[in-house]
């Protein structure tokens, strides 16, 4: 074992790709996982046990779509068997009030709910389902109604975020604890309908206003937590908190990897959790040693006094934008001055919604 290297605090578990949604910025893969592939109920307790074992203290459990799976009851059970804090992401959809309740006394304890906007119409053309908006609410009251502590997920684009305060007043009427504006990231589908999504500049400035008043005026009664748009940054995010530093993913079909993302870096290899145990892939694993650290970094990054806050950015991104997963991100105004992913279409008046890429299903 590498005592340098940390144990990581959270565990991001994938169970399945499957989802009812078709949402045009959706964070997994453009390759979604099938569900033949994905793994066991029994690999899944395997991974929990071991991921406590590791020093993960939260397992939240995702998706796409995590009522897909019919075993979520077990997964739930398993992953509070094993001692973990279980946060439960989802869409809603899919739920019964029983099933709610089971997966309460299953040990699930808190539930993390993305809407796509506070409008209806707006959120059937996100989501590519009709009264979509009208089950999550439903959902959302029930939850509060049973008092588990409730989040709410506000992935914002350019289509919704002129409706921001109303999502925050949504939030404030549904008793949700926590409220996360989420700016969509340019990787996967968004990737693909950045056209349509990407905010303007002036819908950037707009939202940062708005989220440091609401913060003031609701400070002690709700908790936001907000993802700037990237693309009008002056420096990078410190994407995962780190590459291999908090946090470690688990796909659907067991592949463990460092961020969402990671299998667009088509030179590295990620082992999955039938082949090794979490904590050889932790410490030893070549996916998560590529990029920890500073001894990969560009120089401009390596002497940078943010190299510590930042931790060199996005490796996707500097794939993506520049050919080079080592390079510095590309968002940095430090090492790129000349603004080198300055958004394209973002300034224009006229957006061709018709041009939506919808996710698939798994």
């Amino acid at each position: 074992m590498n005592q340098t290297i940390l144990a990581p605090q959270v565990l991001l578990a994938e169970v399945t790709h499957r989802c009812p949604l078709q949402c045009p910025y959706c964070s997994n893969p453009t390759e979604l996982i099938k569900k033949q592939t994905e793994i066991s109920t029994e690999a899944w307790q395997r991974v929990f046990a071991e991921a406590a074992s590791l020093g993960v203290l939260q397992v939240s459990i995702s998706g796409g779509e995590p009522a897909a799976r019919r075993d979520l009851t077990n997964l739930i059970k398993a992953a509070r068997d094993a001692d973990l804090y279980v946060n439960l992401i989802t869409s809603g959809i899919g739920f019964t009030q029983q099933r709610l309740t089971e997966i309460i006394e299953a040990g699930c304890d808190h539930i993390q709910l993305s809407i796509q906007d506070v409008d209806p119409d707006g959120a059937e053309l996100i989501s590519n389902s009709s009264g979509s908006l009208e089950k999550k609410l439903k959902f959302a009251r029930w939850v509060t109604d049973a008092s588990v502590p409730l989040t709410l997920n506000a992935v914002m684009h350019r289509l919704n975020l002129d409706r921001l305060p109303e999502t925050i007043d949504l939030a404030i009427a549904l008793g949700a604890r926590r409220l996360e504006i989420a700016n969509v990231q340019y990787h996967g589908w968004a990737e693909l309908n950045k056209s349509v999504l990407m905010p303007t500049r002036e819908q950037s400035d707009a939202t940062n206003q708005i989220v440091d008043q609401a913060r003031q005026e609701h400070q002690g009664r709700l908790l936001i937590d907000y993802v700037p748009v990237d693309h009008y940054a002056e420096y990078p995010k410190a994407c995962m908190n780190g590459w291999g530093r908090v946090a470690l993913i688990v796909a659907p079909d067991g592949s463990v990897l460092p961020c969402h993302n990671a299998t667009n870096l088509k030179h590295l290899n990620f082992t999955n959790v039938n082949d090794a145990s979490l904590e050889n892939i932790w410490y030893e694993s070549e996916a998560f040693n590529a990029y920890r650290g500073d001894s990969w970094m560009p120089d401009v990054c390596k002497s940078c006094d943010r190299k510590d806050i930042d931790f060199g950015g996005c490796r996707c991104q500097a794939l993506a934008i520049l050919g080079d997963p080592a390079a510095a991100d590309p968002v940095c105004s430090r090492a790129h001055p000349q603004n080198l992913i300055q958004p394209e279409h973002a300034e224009s008046t006229l957006i061709h919604t018709k041009e939506i890429k919808y996710r698939s299903n798994a």
